[in-house]
């Protein structure tokens, strides 16, 4: 069998077509007409001899030859991407680190666990994107960021080849302003019959968490905001709207920031945090700084430590 010189760029098209199932999201997404990418994707099947998809409806679903084709394009490109970063390091110019954050990621967490790569002998830049999980894969996958900080692995049926790396866990608490945290501390958490909520949307895993919570002990709440980014949580919180929770390692500097009170803790859930790359071992040492802290930050030894 005769093989062909592969054209990477009909790699990389494949792979984003795989990723958006679909020539005309990826189309938006690569900023090229469909006809263009249409027109890469036949070059590439007739080079390498094979159907890489198969229309289903709407859809484009990748054969078991595309299955195949997309973990070995994903490898090439984290290798790439790996060459590129380690023959930058070997240059002495400072380090750069992009950072992608998961909506759902308390500020206060992101922060605590970034600032030590600030603080190395040799500095590194850091570069933060706050996304949906969903889009910063796509940067992870596209280079754009070195790791991603989430809540919630990969999925495996997800066509990513990423590898997870579980940071650690936490307990999650709940605070009000004075007023309200004077009124619902007493008899908690039945006092959350009724009371005003400010939730993380129920598509989150800390907001699906607490609401299979509350169920279990038939709490019934008045949710007054939904929402997934944290940081305007906490600042409807802080406001006086509802009760509002956060991240039980981090009690005392949540009510120092945002002059709340502590109502109680949800006994039983844990909120776990993990850092997402293309590579199975982290090499950049901005990011092991990072990982690093999560764990001590994240580590019940040192949870009473944190905040004071």
């Amino acid at each position: 069998m005769k093989f062909h010189n592969l054209n990477f760029r009909h790699l990389r098209y494949f792979m984003v077509v795989a990723q958006e199932g679909s020539i005309a999201r990826a189309s938006e997404r690569l900023n090229l007409t469909p006809q263009t990418i249409s027109g890469q994707l036949k070059m590439l099947e007739e080079t390498i001899g094979v159907e890489l998809f198969e229309r289903t409806g709407r859809r484009l679903e990748l054969t078991d030859a595309g299955r195949q084709a997309l973990e070995y394009a994903q490898e090439i490109f984290s290798l790439g991407e790996a060459m590129q970063r380690q023959l930058h390091q070997a240059e002495p110019t400072s380090l750069s680190c992009a950072i992608g954050i998961a909506d759902v990621v308390p500020k206060s967490i992101a922060y605590r666990l970034l600032a030590p790569a600030l603080e190395l002998d040799d500095p590194v830049r850091l570069e933060c994107r706050e996304g949906s999980m969903e889009a910063l894969l796509g940067d992870l996958i596209a280079s754009r960021v070195d790791l991603i900080l989430a809540d919630r692995p990969v999925d495996a049926g997800a066509h990513i080849r990423a590898f997870n790396h579980l940071l650690g866990e936490t307990g999650i608490s709940m605070f009000a302003a004075p007023e309200l945290a004077s009124a619902y501390r007493p008899g908690f958490p039945q006092s959350l019959q009724a009371a005003p909520l400010l939730l993380p949307t129920d598509d989150t895993v800390a907001g699906a968490s607490i609401m299979k919570w509350m169920s279990a002990r038939q709490i019934e709440p008045d949710i007054r905001v939904e929402c997934v980014d944290s940081a305007l949580i906490d600042t409807f919180g802080q406001a006086g709207t509802g009760v509002f929770c956060g991240p039980s390692v981090l009690e005392a500097e949540l009510q120092r920031q945002h002059k709340v009170e502590l109502i109680g803790r949800l006994e039983g859930i844990r909120e776990r945090y993990y850092a997402i790359s293309l590579e199975r071992r982290i090499r950049h040492p901005g990011v092991q700084a990072i990982t690093h802290r999560a764990r001590e930050l994240l580590s019940d030894t040192h949870a009473n430590q944190l905040g004071q």
